[in-house]
């Protein structure tokens, strides 16, 4: 904490923190830029997202993870560099500054994935965002926990066939996976914004050999990897009918596990899972909004703090309110694990913050070139107002980082740097018109569903029965019970 405090920054990176003084004594001659009532803080890092406009949006509802992904199959199609940039307005004017992008589920083929991803890369790129790109790799079993062919054949005609088309629509070979690695990879060099990294999708989307060839790839190229975990009971089970393990034991043992490595979730961890996590020093990836929303149950994030594992923060595909409000997820995470009693292993405003920024760094390819106000780092940085924070008023009793993270909105970020630039300020963006973008994808969604959207739609209504009754009694009696409970400290 510096009280009249000062960053110095040179070609968007910091060069030395201290009082404005001291800062003015370093570098003379430099720009001053002042914000006399304002609280600087690191620039916020969303370490899980997937999409623009949110699910809900575009018509499904919050169905249990399972039933949702039948839920979405319906969705209104939008461009994705408008997508892209309707979701990182709303990020940035929360503060984050760099976000996790886990691209996926697209048909079309190799040309157009490339086509995609490079829409949604050169959003962020224009907007002046900083983003973590990796297209999530899955080679199976692409709509429930069994093989496409197996469960498709079980359906009555002509569901079966339609709906096996569709989930072929979606698969790419695996080597075109690492291809397109390797050539967004070639095509991001010399961009200080975005960079691109590996995501195998989750256990059950993955062959071993798969996993096994990813993390290679991952090795070689020195770039991270994010994979969904045991986001739901369902997963737990899953793992275990697999595997005869635990998805976590099941990675280890393939040497998948390490710092290089992020599970995206973890909410149905066991308590070995938890250790050999903090052991490996793998990163944990926590989505509290997603997990409420989808019924997927609540991580054990004080057990993650207890053991020492690095875990950063996601809005997953929306926040609690459905937007992606970065402010306002740190309360979320900070309220949903006060555990019964006197004892004081809750969370606190420290550790949110830091799972918010320094922590969240560490799941991305930015690692520790960001999340800190330190020298070296690139100046990404968010202003908060402290008088519209904390009007009409707060008690100096409460430190000023509790009352910062309990009480600011976004209506205080005032300020958003990354890299060294202003890219938010005063409620406005300073590249890119938001009303216009805005206007353009009501536009575009005012018009009527297409052939191809009616027909996705038609296939998600019917499809969606069968799926739920392919879990009626998945998962054996006691086995859908946490280790933890919210109420259990009695």
């Amino acid at each position: 904490m510096i009280d009249q405090g000062a960053v110095l920054s040179k070609d968007g990176v910091v060069k030395a923190t201290g009082t404005l003084d001291e800062m003015k004594k370093l570098a003379p001659a430099a720009t001053v830029k002042s914000y006399p009532n304002h609280v600087m803080l690191p620039g916020f890092v969303n370490s899980h997202h997937h999409v623009g406009l949110t699910p809900l949006q575009l018509g499904s509802p919050d169905y249990a993870l399972e039933l949702w992904f039948a839920g979405r199959m319906p969705a209104r199609k939008i461009d994705l560099y408008l997508d892209t940039l309707y979701s990182a307005f709303e990020m940035i004017a929360s503060g984050v500054t760099t976000v996790q992008h886990i691209h996926g589920w697209m048909a079309g083929g190799y040309g157009a994935i490339h086509g995609a991803a490079s829409k949604v890369l050169n959003a962020y790129r224009d907007l002046g965002m900083r983003a973590s790109y990796c297209y999530a790799v899955r080679e199976q079993n692409r709509l429930v926990y069994e093989a496409d062919e197996e469960f498709c054949e079980k359906l009555p005609k002509p569901l079966g066939p339609d709906l096996l088309a569709y989930l072929k629509s979606q698969a790419m070979p695996f080597a075109d996976f690492l291809t397109l690695f390797d050539q967004l990879t070639e095509e991001n060099r010399g961009q200080r914004l975005t960079r691109i990294q590996l995501a195998p999708a989750n256990l059950h989307w993955c062959t071993d050999d798969g996993l096994l060839a990813l993390n290679e790839k991952s090795k070689a190229a020195n770039v991270p990897m994010h994979m969904h975990l045991l986001e739901t009971a369902y997963q737990k089970e899953y793992a275990m009918r697999r595997t005869g393990k635990t998805a976590v034991r099941h990675l280890h043992d393939l040497g998948l596990l390490g710092p290089r490595m992020t599970l995206g979730h973890g909410v149905w961890l066991t308590e070995e899972d938890i250790d050999i996590t903090a052991d490996t020093g793998t990163c944990i990836c926590h989505n509290c909004s997603s997990n409420f929303r989808l019924r997927s149950g609540i991580a054990p994030l004080n057990h993650y703090e207890k053991k020492g594992v690095t875990v950063g923060m996601g809005l997953d595909e929306a926040g609690i309110n459905d937007d992606r409000d970065m402010l306002q997820e740190m309360r979320l995470a900070l309220r949903a694990h006060r555990t019964p009693g006197m004892d004081d292993d809750v969370p606190t405003c420290p550790q949110v913050l830091r799972m918010a920024t320094e922590s969240g760094a560490k799941t991305t390819s930015f690692g520790e070139e960001i999340g800190r106000l330190d020298p070296g780092r690139y100046f990404d940085a968010v202003l908060i107002d402290w008088n519209k924070a904390t009007y009409p008023y707060q008690d100096d009793d409460v430190p000023m980082l509790d009352a910062v993270i309990q009480r600011a909105k976004t209506n205080a970020v005032d300020a958003v740097y990354i890299d060294g630039d202003l890219v938010y300020a005063d409620g406005r963006f300073t590249r890119i018109d938001r009303d216009q973008i805005l206007a353009e994808i009501a536009e575009t969604l005012s018009k009527p569903r297409t052939p191809d959207e009616l027909a996705r739609r038609e296939l998600g209504r019917a499809v969606f029965p069968h799926v739920k009754a392919f879990y009626d009694g998945y998962i054996r009696e006691g086995e859908g019970k946490p280790f933890y409970t919210q109420s259990s400290a009695f």
